[in-house]
């Protein structure tokens, strides 16, 4: 049973249109009771019409038929008896079907409600005839004519309540995935800014404080041992070094949340597994391709601007991959050697010519992005890739020394 098209108090609150058809449907019952019990040529018709406005007023405002299919039924059921032996008695409660019709599509199921019509129909025009009736075909037209148009009302006005119903459902979803994508852009612009941040206090303040600390040592040790200003010198290195471990806690905090709970091994490891941005897992472009990791070298520790540009590289390569190569297996690998560190990113997709790539139409730039990242720590990025060859990224980045 549709509660929005009950004749009854619905949960949600009905609108003025199912109001109005509410209490217009009441009046006519109303109406057409009233005219029986005056027509009637008994006080027996007249007293069944009164106990037949009875039960359909109950049935009105009784919550158990609003609430179950089994309840409306048994009301529908009772009031139907009542008519019928109101019609027994005056043919005037013939024009009570119409009403009815509209309860029955109301109240029961599909499959129930049209045999249902079906049989309130054939209940009137048997009345009329029994009633004394000459056969004309206004007899069967009348009442057939009647069902139809209650038919045709209802189940039309059902099929767009569903419609409307839908939408209001697609509204919600667009809205709530509206308020997603905002806080995932609000999220990337947090990360973004966080390492800019970190870029701009590690490039600035830290390398800056690291230098004065080198500029103190190399005067401390210029100075005869017995200066004056020997103690001076040692307490304002001591404050650089203990400014730059500062700063460089900072740019710990800053870094991506990726590499806040392990290694760059371990976190692009974490890239690669299904459901993370690569792996076996479908994304929005298809399926996505099947992502492997090794390490090769012995690895060292690596400042935090490095670990992020190398991760954030990785994460846009495989991005392109799932998004424009179509292909089935992509390896990435981070490789240590003596004087450098160099990551690559293979797959085996549909490739692209790399000197007529331009910038998509939605505003992407992930080749140049990646390629400024490398440069700005003085390292290299080479794209190579042919029509249907796959495609190969590889990032070296010079060791600092002392790594």
């Amino acid at each position: 049973m549709d509660p929005s098209l009950s004749l009854h108090p619905a949960r949600r609150s009905p609108t003025p249109a199912l109001r109005a058809l509410r209490l217009c449907l009441h009046l006519l019952m109303a109406g057409l009771l009233a005219l029986a019990a005056v027509r009637a040529d008994s006080a027996a018709g007249a007293a069944l019409a009164v106990v037949t406005g009875a039960v359909y007023a109950a049935g009105s405002y009784l919550p158990s038929v609003r609430d179950s299919q089994r309840a409306a039924a048994l009301w529908l059921g009772a009031l139907g008896a009542s008519w019928l032996a109101l019609l027994w008695l005056t043919p005037e409660a013939l024009w009570l079907a119409f009403p009815l019709y509209f309860l029955q599509l109301h109240l029961l199921p599909t499959r129930w409600s049209l045999p249902a019509v079906a049989l309130t129909a054939g209940a009137a025009i048997l009345s009329y005839v029994g009633h004394g009736a000459a056969l004309n075909p206004g007899v069967f037209i009348g009442p057939l004519l009647g069902a139809a148009v209650a038919v045709a009302t209802v189940l039309g006005y059902q099929a767009l309540y569903r419609e409307s119903e839908r939408r209001r459902r697609l509204i919600e979803e667009l809205i709530a995935t509206r308020a997603e994508l905002a806080a995932a852009e609000r999220h990337a612009g947090t990360l973004a800014e966080r390492e800019r941040l970190a870029r701009e206090i590690h490039d600035t303040l830290a390398q800056g404080l690291s230098s004065i600390q080198l500029l103190l040592r190399a005067a401390e040790r210029s100075l005869p041992p017995d200066s004056p200003a020997a103690d001076h010198i040692d307490r304002a290195r001591q404050a650089a070094q203990d400014n730059l471990a500062e700063a460089r806690r900072f740019v710990r905090a800053l870094s991506p949340p990726d590499l806040e709970h392990g290694s760059l091994a371990a976190a692009l490891e974490r890239l690669c597994e299904p459901g993370a941005g690569g792996g076996a897992t479908a994304s929005p472009y298809g399926p996505g391709p099947r992502v492997r990791f090794s390490v090769s070298g012995t690895p060292v520790e690596l400042p935090t601007p490095y670990e992020v540009a190398l991760l954030r590289i990785a994460q846009s390569a495989l991005a392109n991959t799932v998004r424009h190569a179509a292909a089935s297996r992509a390896e990435i690998t981070l490789s240590f050697m003596d004087a450098s560190v160099t990551l690559d990113v293979v797959d085996d997709g549909e490739g692209f010519e790399p000197g007529s790539v331009r910038p998509s139409s939605d505003g992407g730039f992930g080749l140049p992005a990646m390629r400024s990242r490398a440069e700005s720590l003085g390292g290299t990025f080479t794209v190579e890739s042919a029509p249907g060859q796959g495609t190969a990224v590889a990032v070296s980045l010079p060791l600092p020394a002392g790594a």
